[in-house]
């Protein structure tokens, strides 16, 4: 029945599109010629934006005051052109953008115009903001002007941080690496003002080039839910589609002799396990160094390692065969990771980014490293990290010593990727992995591959990679191979890949749920945009199916996964999704679901299918009050399920935050002692006294198991780069015969010192 849905949607949405009004096409004064967009975005000749950096002869007082000498000199770029949410017509708003450099910085000065100041919507100032509920000034940096990788720098109109790496034109997007860099912006009568300094030493860039780099500047008026680009980018694409930025030219910074970072630290903490007494107390110190050997090549080195100050896991409610997926928070493995990627990119659904693009494959995954599978710490004694660039080659290289943990010896953890940049946001690679024991086991596992990531007419892209293995003691099927198709259009997507993964495949810097897999995947829809719908408050609809398909290498299915779904995003920005999902999963092991009843009988290896139903709602995040929840009804496994996943975020002020959520199954699985509920709560609070001063807290009561987790964050930035966090732990169980509770206390100071 499901099945039949789809068609009927796209017949429905195609006929209301053709009632669409076209926008506007825009041409601009200053481009280089000659192009139009078109109403579709595709481009019939190239427009090539084009600004010039001017070169400041005075100093330049950060204050958020366009008054600076070099600012009246500096070329403007305006003509701001919409991608949301009428692609291709003239912003709604007026924004001019400067650019200025001295010796040490690049200067960015921008007048954000606004006929209505006081609707100027902020719901953040903490670092590293969620942008998309505000009011934003957004700039990207290609400094290598490879049309790959670039810087972004955002601020909202309270002078918020927000830094993030772009690699492979977002293929890889490292939302946690940290830049020193500094803003300042200024309310005035007709909207805002935003003045940035960019250390040239926070960037990597080719000292003997011609001083072009890629650049693009983009806003986000909230209220409107309007984003508009200098460089007009159509409204499928986003800011890290560097082939379609602008240029900065004449951008001269000094050479400079030295660029060498220390950052030490100093820890002190105090515990008490779980059914202790006692508490522990110890200390610690370390230190990271980045060393700049060329202004395109850098080494880091980390000299025992902490990470007691990051944010401790989500619970979930797991109710798979498969182990939770838990994405990367540490600082040293995050800096930089896209250089180690392999892969396409995740598609942009307009709703939630997936962890990963192929969420049963990620080829290099560096929480591999120095955690174990139940999420314990492994001592990691020292570690290094070589990245950059060569030439037009692409380098990186990274080895990670860790001590031995219970039967796992100690290990040497590497990786080096190159990669050659081809024209068209193309580029073509190879990889090696490996873990070597250190004692005399020979304990040891490699990994070798190759990758290509190839462009055809600006919206086509294919990609694949082909990995082989050596472990000891396996022989055959030690390799894994994916390749997809991948088409992005306005109103057009079609992605098409497949994946196997041999039986003897062993990766252990790989994230993978099983091997002797093949997989086929297909995710079409179309979005039309008609104008019927539009009046009455729905600016999208998503028709569009996502099908898996899972076979052993025999061909004997054991998995699929079909979901058939129409989405509607609203003006306003939130969005719905109905949704049919027909599942049939194949288990050789016996697997219990009931993690609170360890009597509960577990499902017997075989297959099992069943359909699921699902209404997906978020509202406007950008006010006050917002929700959102997924509620299920249908089969599950050998039996049905009703299933909730909701949360409330109250904002009362763009300070403070506070969100309540709830996961929660009610499930008769027709076993004994299989009817069951799994509840997860969940509660948030965060408030940020300035731009660098912070208090989070995350607290979490899974009612199976009976357990609670606290995790209570203090950080204060009191030097660019230089943290104080104040970390306080609980993990207690609720049973009447419960242990003691564990508890820890961690301050962490650290400051980086620049020579």
């Amino acid at each position: 029945m499901n099945i039949l849905i789809l068609p009927l949607l796209i017949v429905s949405a195609t006929l209301a599109q053709a009632q669409t009004t076209p926008p506007a096409t825009q041409t601009h004064s200053g481009d280089i010629p000659a192009s139009a967009v078109t109403t579709t975005g595709r481009r019939t000749a190239e427009i090539v934006r084009r600004l010039n950096a001017v070169a400041a002869t005075d100093a330049v007082k950060l204050d958020g005051v366009l008054d600076d000498e070099v600012w009246k000199r500096a070329a403007v770029a305006d003509g701001f052109t919409q991608s949301e949410p009428a692609t291709g017509r003239a912003a709604t708003e007026a924004t001019e953008v400067r650019v200025a450099f001295d010796a040490k910085n690049l200067y960015i000065g921008a007048y954000l115009h606004d006929h209505e100041p006081n609707r100027i919507v902020v719901n953040e100032i903490r670092k590293d903001f969620k942008e998309e509920d505000q009011d934003d000034f957004e700039v990207i940096l290609d400094t290598f002007h490879d049309r790959h990788n670039g810087y972004v720098f955002i601020t909202n109109v309270e002078g918020a941080k927000l830094d993030r790496q772009v690699a492979g034109e977002g293929r890889e997007i490292n939302g946690s690496w940290d830049a020193v860099w500094d803003v300042r912006t200024r309310r005035v009568a007709d909207g805002w003002v935003v003045e940035m300094a960019i250390p040239f030493r926070s960037l990597r860039y080719d000292p003997n080039g011609d001083g072009t780099w890629g650049v693009n500047f983009s806003r986000r008026i909230r209220r409107k839910n309007e984003v508009t680009f200098w460089a007009p980018i159509p409204r499928e694409f986003n800011l890290a589609r560097l082939t379609l930025a602008g240029e900065l030219v004449g951008v001269r910074p000094e050479r400079a002799s030295r660029d060498l970072r220390v950052k030490p630290y100093a820890l002190g903490r105090s515990v008490r396990d779980v059914g202790l007494k006692d508490f522990m107390s110890r200390g610690a110190a370390g230190v990271d160094m980045k060393a700049g050997l060329t202004r395109a090549l850098t080494l880091d080195v980390t000299v025992n390692p902490d990470f007691a100050q990051v944010e401790a896991d989500e619970q979930q409610v797991n109710l798979t065969q498969f182990s939770q997926f838990h994405p990367e928070k540490r600082e040293f493995f995050l800096e930089n990771s896209g250089t180690f990627y392999v892969g396409d990119a995740a598609r942009n659904n307009r709703a939630f980014v997936p962890p990963t693009p192929d969420e049963d494959m990620l080829l290099f995954f560096s929480r591999r490293i120095g955690i174990t599978s139940s999420r314990q710490p492994v001592t990691i004694p020292v570690g290094a990290r070589l990245t950059g660039t060569v030439g037009d080659l692409g380098v990186g290289a990274l080895a990670m010593r860790t001590e031995r943990q219970g039967t796992t010896p100690a290990s040497t953890y590497s990786a080096v990727r190159l990669k050659k940049n081809l024209a068209a946001g193309s580029d073509i690679g190879v990889i090696y992995m490996g873990r070597e024991a250190v004692d005399s086991s020979r304990d040891h596992n490699r990994a070798y591959g190759v990758d290509a990531n190839i462009r055809f007419f600006k919206q086509l892209d294919w990609n694949s990679f082909a990995v082989a293995s050596e472990t000891p003691g396996k022989t055959g099927g030690q390799y894994t191979w994916r390749t997809s198709l991948n088409y992005e259009g306005q109103f057009v997507h079609v992605k098409a890949a497949a994946l196997e993964i041999g039986e003897g495949f062993q990766d252990d810097l790989a994230y993978y749920k099983r091997t002797n897999v093949r997989k086929w995947f297909l995710d079409a829809g179309i979005r039309p945009r008609p104008a019927w719908w539009k009046a009455h408050g729905v600016r999208e609809l998503h028709p569009h199916i996502t099908w898996n398909y899972y076979n052993d290498l025999l061909g004997r299915p054991i998995g699929k996964n079909l979901h058939t779904a129409n989405s509607w995003f609203f003006n306003d920005g939130g969005f719905t999704e109905l949704s049919a999902n027909a599942r049939y999963e194949f288990i050789t092991d016996s697997l219990r679901l009931n993690r609170g009843d360890p009597k509960a009988q577990r499902l017997a290896p075989g297959g099992y299918q069943w359909t699921e139903w699902r209404w997906l709602y978020n509202s406007n995040a950008a006010r006050p009050l917002s929700f959102n929840f997924t509620a299920s009804h249908g089969g599950l496994w050998s039996g049905t399920q009703n299933a909730l996943n909701a949360t409330v975020t109250m904002r009362p002020t763009y300070r403070f935050r506070l969100a309540t959520g709830v996961q929660h199954t009610s499930a008769d699985l027709d076993r004994p002692k299989q009817k069951f509920t799994a509840t997860v709560w969940t509660g948030r609070a965060n408030y940020s006294f300035t731009t660098n001063m912070f208090l989070d807290a995350l607290t979490q009561y899974d009612a199976a198991i009976k357990q609670f987790n606290a995790n209570i964050r203090f950080n204060l930035i009191h030097h660019p780069l230089s943290d104080l966090f104040i970390v306080f732990n609980e993990q207690r169980f609720t049973t009447p015969d419960a242990p003691m509770a564990g508890r820890s206390i961690v301050v962490k100071f650290t400051q980086m010192i620049a020579f």
